[in-house]
């Protein structure tokens, strides 16, 4: 079954770029791909660029609204995330426990939809 496992965390907690702490997570970043590859679980993952980059949409009463920005007002953002393809929710919380951010921030972990079956 595939999983998604959501990363989300407060930018205020977060290793500043460029110091060592922020060097040492990206490597726990790259040891943790190449524990998914190793693992034969890895579908996909990436990072998300900065939330003033983003673009919300909604349809109200048939018109469409965009807004600049998430649309929740929240101190932790939706920093990246990875797709698993393990036997069970045990094995993607397993997995999930291992992503850095996890140490400063929330791991979300939902299924995905499986309109295929």
């Amino acid at each position: 079954m595939q999983y998604m496992a959501l990363i989300y965390s407060d930018p205020a907690l977060e290793p500043a770029y460029g110091t060592p702490e922020f060097d040492t997570m990206m490597q726990g970043y790259f040891a943790f791909n190449e524990t998914l590859k190793a693992a034969g679980v890895y579908v996909s993952g990436e990072g998300l660029q900065d939330i003033d980059t983003a673009t919300s949409v909604r349809v109200r009463g048939g018109k469409v609204e965009t807004m600049d920005g998430p649309f929740a007002e929240t101190k932790e953002r939706l920093g990246g995330f990875f797709v698993i393809d393990v036997p069970d929710l045990d094995s993607a919380l397993r997995y999930a426990a291992m992503i850095p951010s996890a140490a400063y921030g929330t791991i979300e972990v939902r299924p995905l939809m499986d309109y295929n079956s």
